[in-house]
Parts: structure tokens; sequence; C-alpha cells
């Protein structure tokens, strides 16, 4: 059995969308990063540095939260597939977790140097 359906344009972007909004319906973090990004781009805005400069931090904001919905999909996987406490279940989704943290982390580092140099 294979649950791929043909590749539609607008279909697709209804399931994009689907996920997006099921993601800020039902994701917390990804509600408190996509709430956060609002400030995060004001400050973009706001500050005085070079296209360049803004656009890394544009573009690490954004993966912050594409990172956050890929994690997302891991844990509802994980959960799907188990509902036990299993140490790879659990790996899979600390695993998830450290890349959400390693974005913030550069997103973070970034700021920072932009705002030092």
């Amino acid at each position: 059995m294979q649950n791929k359906p043909k590749y539609h344009l607008f279909k697709n972007t209804k399931y994009a969308l689907d996920g997006l909004i099921t993601a800020i319906k039902t994701e917390s973090s990804f509600k408190l990063e996509l709430f956060c990004a609002i400030f995060i781009i004001a400050g973009i805005i706001y500050i005085d540095t070079s296209l360049t400069n803004k656009l890394i931090l544009l573009i690490t904001g954004i993966l912050v939260l594409i990172v956050e919905l890929l994690n997302s999909a891991v844990e509802n996987v994980v959960d799907l597939c188990t509902k036990e406490i299993h140490p790879l279940a659990k790996n899979a989704k600390d695993i998830g977790s450290t890349a959400v943290m390693f974005t913030i982390g550069l997103h973070t580092v970034c700021w920072v140097l932009i705002l030092l140099f």
C-alpha cells in the first residue's frame, strides 16, 4: 500500500497549510517561537546594520521555526508508533529537541555577533 497521493500544487499547498494550522493549534513550543518571531522581525527591521546581517538574522530565525516543525513531526510519529516509554522513542524525541536547541543557539550567536561587531 502506498500512502502517497499524486502531486497537485493546490492540494499540496493545502496540506502544508493544514500542517501549519495544526502546529499552531497543538504545539505550544511552536506557538511560543512564532510569537517571539514577531519581536525578532521587529528587531531586525529596527537595528542599524547591513542588509546581509539582517538576512542572516531572518534566515536563522526562520530556521528555528522550521526545525521546531520537524521536531514536532518526529514527536508525533514516535507517539503514533508507541505509547510506551521506550529508550529509542526517548532518544528520537531528545535528539529532535537538541536540534531545536542548537538552532536557537545559532540564532542567538548571530544576534550577539551582529550587535557587538
